[in-house]
């Protein structure tokens, strides 16, 4: 994409908002990657990306799984198509990566669609394609488990925002004609040079681990605060996902 210098780190923040059936709100610093699903970057042991930890995994690359997944929902991704993806790395060994997002663009620049891979703390994903408005807007129907206190039915708003100077993604869910939730990473990307990286990682460090911790420790809070448990249905994913 124009602009944008690649490989980026995207220091920002994220924040969270449930708002039915018990008000809860977090918000804190994180950083992810922007990064050409051809041309992945290795920066061990502070970030890496396996194409085994997206889509369906396996040994193909990153552009085989997706155009599998791809093919599996009637569309095509055509060799000169240029693919985007902000996502965590996997660092010092680990990742949990909640939300991915791959952009897919034409040689002219203009966006094809989208795909969301979202993945919950069972070690299972699921992936929506989408094709945003001009003005980055869509909606999907909920199709997967991730929160064990909403049950999977619902509507995704989305909004994606990519551009040289901000990298936003929000989602809305909305169950039974009111907002129960919403979820929102907002950062700038910065071309990863060596300082940049170093800078990032000193100020956030074991971003990944933190992710993993901090939903583990905000699903105990609401626990606590007796919000019922939703029972968890088997997860069968899309075709190629």
């Amino acid at each position: 994409m124009n602009g944008l210098s690649l490989p980026a780190i995207v220091p920002g923040w994220v924040a969270h908002t449930r708002q039915l059936p018990r008000r809860h709100r977090f918000r804190y610093r994180t950083y992810q990657w922007l990064v050409d699903i051809d041309d992945l970057p290795a920066f061990r042991p502070l970030a890496s990306f396996r194409p085994a930890d997206h889509l369906n995994g396996g040994e193909r690359s990153l552009r085989e799984n997706l155009t599998s997944f791809i093919a599996g929902q009637n569309e095509v991704l055509e060799p000169d198509d240029q693919v985007l993806m902000l996502a965590n790395a996997r660092s010092f060994g680990y990742v949990f990566d909640p939300l991915s997002v791959f952009w897919c663009f034409a040689p002219d620049g203009s966006l094809r669609w989208v795909v969301l891979e979202v993945h919950n703390t069972y070690g299972e994903r699921h992936s929506y394609l989408a094709h945003p408005t001009a003005d980055g807007r869509f909606t999907v129907e909920k199709a997967f488990y991730v929160s064990p206190f909403f049950t999977v039915d619902g509507t995704y708003e989305v909004v994606l925002d990519l551009t040289p100077d901000r990298v936003a993604v929000a989602i809305n869910l909305h169950q039974q004609g009111a907002r129960a939730f919403s979820a929102a990473f907002t950062g700038r990307p910065r071309a990863a040079t060596r300082r940049t990286r170093l800078a990032v990682a000193a100020r956030t460090p074991f971003v990944t681990y933190q992710v993993s911790l901090l939903i583990r420790l905000h699903g105990i809070a609401l626990w606590l605060r007796r919000l019922p448990v939703v029972h968890r249905p088997p997860h069968t994913p899309l075709q190629g996902a």
